[in-house]
């Protein structure tokens, strides 16, 4: 599958497109999603230049909110279906044709909101919600 990977630390343009191996089945209170969005946001930036405190192992895919549809469930995921459109946070990894999510961080989309917007929905909503109290 193709994905944006961040082979070493630094700035935006020094991210690539590879193919690499699919994600593996989804585990436990895992789901596979396959995504059609994604969001690209501040954290993202400050994570691929090493900045910010998570720091993934090099290589990794960056990508903290997706939107698309759930390809597989993991054993014990309740409320989601396969084939059912969602959005998700999922640290990094988003910025690839599939990737997992933990179920907690899962949620259903309505059918009207389309992908592109509900990619870019969470944290933007959240940011907004924090600076308002």
């Amino acid at each position: 599958m193709k994905a944006v990977i961040c082979e070493r630390l630094g700035p935006p343009e020094d991210l690539v497109l590879r193919d690499i191996a699919a994600p593996p089945p989804p585990g436990p209170g895992q789901v596979l999603i396959k995504v059609a969005a994604a969001g690209v946001n501040f954290p993202d930036t400050l994570i691929i230049e090493g900045r910010y405190q998570l720091r993934p192992t090099l290589p990794f895919s960056p990508g903290s909110e997706v939107a698309g549809t759930v390809a597989a469930l993991g054993e014990g995921v309740a409320g989601l279906a396969v084939g059912q459109r969602v959005l998700a946070l999922t640290l990094y990894g988003g910025f690839a044709e599939q990737v997992l999510a933990d179920a907690a961080r899962v949620f259903a989309i309505p059918d009207a909101m389309p992908f592109d917007i509900a990619a870019g929905f969470a944290l933007t909503y959240a940011t907004g919600q924090h600076a308002l109290r």
